[in-house]
């Protein structure tokens, strides 16, 4: 009765009984991608849905597939996405009987409305006891220790002040955890190793867990050095049933958000999977949860795990599980919410084949591993052409990326029967993703899967900044690449030059015959410039670079974003981002985009003459890396700062960053 269903735009169950009646409309008050994902399902199960947008997201993805939209607000989340008013009034206009939510606001919606109760509304997700009991961290590790599960050592009450937080942090042994007590997708959280990182750390926590959820207690526990992280998905209903959905492993992070996931884990055996397993069902027992929700456990290298948290709601990296086991969570989570029992039990859930997830971000990798970036799509391209691909986005060609919204711009997922092929796929399909207009960490996330130490299963949490302790600098290319890419670059500027000789397929004069079948050219990489020769050979080229001859094929479609290339019998995709008259190129090749200068022989002898535009001296200046908004400044004209001091506090996706001086100087 049920399958992984393996096509190009979707990779889990489509398996519905039309004779299982739920609700006839369902409104969702969430946005992106989400949003998208929960009208797919209902559009299957026949329930018509109900959208809510800020007024900047009018003409949102998820307002389009929805049968109705209501406008809840402007664009700040706290006035519209989590306006409960509002959306109670939007439930009542539209005689919705059932909502799908933001988490962020379970707890106090819920509370409005049980005054809906009698008119038969219902919330899709656990009840309002089980939300609270798990939102708050502090609870959350009470219940959990009750629940016979293991616990990490710390303090569970919470921390009033700064000074109390030093306290604490000492009396448990640095390093240390702080976090908010009701936070959650890594926002107020800060790694402390020493009193000052403890008394900076609870400031920004405080501020950021206020901001993002209203609560600014903090809780302290021991950080747990280089542990993986790992999450198990449960399903209950209402009836005393739970299952164990397998696990997760998330431990490729950034600011303690995830950015890599995949179903199963290289490193847990059957015995700790099913050990992991049973006790975040315990906990949702203990909690009477009736929903889909993640137990998150943190696994040191002698597969010790602790519990870290439980989320009640749809978690970001959920398709994984969805296509190892073939079940669609949000199905069952309407289910559930009607009143169904579970049709499975837990021997019924299996682990076919292999899924990884990659959250493709508006970010800059090459800042702090992606720094948030703002902008118009002006163009977009999703690779479903490749097999067994997947992509949840709530984002088309046109849309906006702001300031006032997560910077997520997709979730890309590819299956295989195994972790080698799922990672093929990946390879493929990051290779063929267009994004245009923004910043993207496309160049991240092929690295990370294409690196020895991913590929073995060797990762922890603290995979990036191991791997990169000096920042991001993008793929690193070998003696052949480099050759290769150069080989690409002269035959691209080539076919471009014989393609600009010819005006709807003939010649643009025809008396004037052009029999040149060489060029011999100069392409700039880096701090290096090469002399490459090109002779054309039907529709391939012989390239001569370093005194190696490479033959470059490819179908020569200057038009398209992408170019399938095939380089001595090596194919590549590659995508030229940017040129212009004066030779220069931007070319993605193996992900990273690379900048280039492309001239002719007698062209490159002349451009020594050209003037050199002097680099802007920038160190006097603070200029915020990333959009935001400044919501504190720590410095007045005419103080005098030291190198390393803090001058301002720009808050950008929830985030808060504290800008520093660059050196000593005078405000």
């Amino acid at each position: 009765t049920r399958w992984c269903l393996i096509t190009s735009h979707k990779l889990y169950s489509s398996v519905y009984d039309p004779n299982e009646k739920t609700f006839e409309k369902l409104l969702i008050a969430n946005r992106g991608e989400i949003a998208c994902r929960v009208i797919k399902t209902c559009k299957k199960m026949g329930i018509k849905t109900v959208a809510i947008h800020s007024d900047v997201d009018a003409n949102a993805v998820h307002v389009k597939m929805a049968d109705e939209a209501v406008c809840v607000g402007p664009a700040p989340t706290s006035k519209s996405y989590l306006n409960m008013d509002a959306i109670m009034e939007v439930i009542r206009k539209t005689g919705a009987q059932a909502v799908s939510l933001n988490v962020s606001i379970c707890c106090s919606f819920l509370s409005s409305l049980s005054l809906q109760a009698s008119e038969g509304v219902t919330f899709i997700g656990p009840d309002t006891h089980a939300i609270q009991a798990m939102g708050d961290k502090i609870e959350s590790k009470l219940l959990a220790k009750n629940a016979k599960v293991n616990t990490i050592p710390g303090f569970d009450g919470v921390v009033k002040d700064a000074d109390e937080a030093v306290r604490i942090a000492r009396e448990i042994g640095y390093p240390v955890m702080i976090k908010a007590s009701a936070g959650g997708g890594g926002k107020g959280m800060r790694i402390a190793w020493d009193d000052e990182e403890t008394r900076e750390g609870f400031r920004f926590s405080s501020q950021e867990a206020a901001s993002s959820f209203g609560d600014d207690r903090l809780l302290i526990e021991k950080f747990i050095d280089n542990p993986r992280h790992i999450e198990i998905q449960v399903l209950a209903d209402k009836h005393g049933n739970a299952l164990w959905l397998n696990e997760r492993e998330c431990s490729i992070q950034r600011r303690n958000q995830k950015v890599v996931e995949e179903a199963p884990s290289t490193f847990l055996d059957p015995e700790t999977r099913r050990a992991m397993g049973e006790q975040a069902v315990a906990l949702a027992k203990a909690v009477k949860y009736s929903s889909a929700g993640t137990v998150e456990f943190l696994v040191d290298s002698s597969k010790n795990f602790y519990f870290l948290e439980m989320n009640t709601r749809l978690q970001v990296e959920h398709p994984v599980t969805e296509c190892i086991t073939g079940l669609d969570l949000v199905q069952e989570m309407i289910r559930v919410a009607k009143g169904y029992p579970l049709r499975h039990k837990q021997a019924d859930i299996p682990i076919n084949g292999w899924a990884v997830e990659c959250r493709v971000y508006a970010e800059d990798p090459y800042k702090s591993f992606g720094l948030p970036s703002i902008g118009k799509l002006s163009q977009y391209q999703e690779p479903l052409h490749v097999p067994s691909v997947r992509v949840d986005s709530g984002i088309q060609q046109g849309s906006d990326i702001s300031i006032y919204y997560d910077p997520m711009i997709s979730k890309l997922i590819t299956y295989g029967s195994n972790r080698a092929e799922a990672l093929k796929r990946m390879e493929e399909a990051l290779d063929n993703y267009v994004i245009r207009g923004v910043a993207h960490n496309i160049s991240l996330l092929r690295e990370v899967i294409v690196h020895p130490r991913f590929v073995q299963g060797d990762i922890s949490t603290k995979f990036l900044p191991e791997v990169y302790p000096e920042g991001f600098k993008g793929h690193k290319l070998t003696d052949l690449e480099r050759r290769q890419l150069l080989a690409t670059a002269a035959s691209l500027y080539v076919a471009e030059q014989l393609r600009s000789q010819r005006f709807l397929g003939t010649a643009r004069i025809p008396i004037a015959k052009s029999k040149r079948s060489s060029w011999e050219l100069s392409v700039h990489l880096g701090d290096g410039t090469y002399p490459v020769a090109v002779s054309k050979d039907g529709s391939s080229f012989s390239v001569e670079v370093d005194g190696m001859k490479l033959n470059v094929t490819s179908e020569w479609n200057l038009a398209s974003p992408l170019l399938s290339v095939t380089i001595d019998g090596t194919q590549r995709t590659i995508q030229r981002i940017s040129r212009n008259a004066s030779g220069e190129t931007s070319i993605q090749f193996l992900g990273t985009v690379y900048k280039l200068q492309i001239l002719t022989k007698v062209a490159a002898e002349l451009s020594k003459y050209m003037p050199e535009k002097a680099a802007e001296d920038t160190s006097s200046i603070l200029r915020s890396p990333m959009p935001g908004t400044v919501v504190a400044v720590s410095v007045k004209p005419g103080d005098m700062v030291s190198e390393g001091q803090e001058i301002c506090v720009i808050e950008a996706m929830k985030m808060q960053n504290s800008m520093i001086a660059a050196k000593t100087g005078k405000v």
